[in-house]
């Protein structure tokens, strides 16, 4: 759907906002609920469509607002039955968004940013590069194609049980856009899902760690990757302007201000870079008593890349080490890696390409 220039996208605004949005024409609050209803539950877009608006609300609104949502470029089917879609974001690039479907579950993993500016070194989407923010309904755009176009379940509920931003980019570098996404996924009047099917993962922006655990009360995955700084700095480098005991802190506050939360810490098996017994112990150390979790991810290759996967052998003495030292530990399912769908190996394309190394200043400027 191409843009129009002088109407308003009400794709991906909160309540507050649409509610501000309609007093402006002289309606009354409850209109914004009514249309949050109609885009989001009933997947609707067109307002002549919207029979419980009034015929002269309805032509108000097409001469001056529109549902305006991402173009989708490419579907792939992986034999699993991971879903990718590959939706453009303008001057020749995309983003990718995936759906895992599970015997009691579908997760849906979306992108915040074209790109991403913290440069992980086993990562496909940094090795890509940083052009710009998503907005919000670049976002939500994403979950509102899958809602649309995947099958119900059997028992009639959505395919998508699950959010988690763990696409390409680092959500807490785009705050502002996230926020309002994040309240229509759990706002009753929207998708309406529980906080606890809502996960922001982060590579470690500590201040945003703070402002969320204020703002939205949802579960935190922490991409943590490596049990002491020397190695994180070279996996994460963020982690040199904000180190593992600065973000713990952080982490454990979080989960302070939200009962019974536990922080998911995802760490990524490297072969012989930080998969070792020793590091294993490392990594129990700093978690053992606080309200974490640890979730094992084997890596997942991309061309160009130095790495190598951990053997499923070493993945499995690993997790048994964390299991003895006391942790709550799991191992990923590798879903989609056909159609380069598996988690680390999301690309998209970028280019214009702000190419950013780690820098405070930089990173503040990817934040913006």
């Amino acid at each position: 759907m191409t843009a129009s220039a002088d109407k308003l996208n009400l794709l991906g605004l909160p309540q507050g906002s649409l509610e501000q949005f309609f007093a402006e024409l002289g309606e009354k609050p409850f209109r914004a609920r009514q249309l949050m209803q109609w885009i989001y539950q009933r997947g609707e877009t067109r307002f002549s469509a919207m029979s419980d608006l009034s015929l002269k609300l309805r032509e108000k609104l097409d001469a001056c607002a529109e549902v305006r949502l991402p173009e989708t470029k490419l579907r792939q089917d992986s034999k699993d039955g991971t879903v990718k879609w590959l939706f453009a974001s303008g001057f020749g690039q995309a983003v990718e968004t995936v759906f895992i479907p599970e015997a009691t579950r579908g997760t849906l993993c979306i992108s915040s940013q074209v790109g991403c500016a913290l440069d992980c070194a086993f990562c496909a989407t940094g090795a890509q590069g940083f052009n710009r923010n998503l907005t919000s309904a670049e976002i939500i755009g994403q979950v509102w194609h899958a809602m649309q176009q995947l099958p119900r379940r059997p028992n009639g509920e959505a395919a998508v049980s699950n959010i988690v931003f763990m696409g390409m980019g680092e959500p807490l570098a785009n705050y502002k856009n996230i926020i309002p996404v994040l309240e229509l996924l759990v706002s009753d009047w929207a998708y309406g899902l529980s906080r606890r099917r809502v996960t922001v993962s982060t590579s470690g922006i500590v201040s945003n760690i703070e402002k969320l655990a204020d703002d939205c009360n949802v579960a935190l995955a922490v991409s943590l990757h490596a049990p002491n700084d020397e190695l994180r700095n070279r996996l994460v480098p963020i982690n040199k302007m904000h180190p593992i005991s600065e973000l713990l802190e952080s982490c454990w506050r979080y989960a302070a201000k939200h009962s019974n939360r536990f922080i998911t810490f995802e760490y990524v098996m490297l072969r012989d870079v930080n998969d070792s017994l020793q590091h294993a112990d490392e990594l129990a150390a700093l978690l053992l008593g606080k309200p974490a979790k640890v979730n094992l991810i084997p890596f997942n290759p991309f061309t160009g890349n130095e790495f190598a996967r951990s053997s499923a052998d070493t993945i499995r003495h690993f997790q048994e080490r964390l299991r003895q030292r006391g942790l709550v530990a799991t191992t990923r399912k590798t879903r989609g890696d056909d159609i380069d769908a598996a988690c680390g190996q999301l690309a998209g394309k970028v280019s214009d390409r702000v190419r950013v190394r780690l820098g405070e200043k930089k990173v503040r400027a990817a934040s913006a």
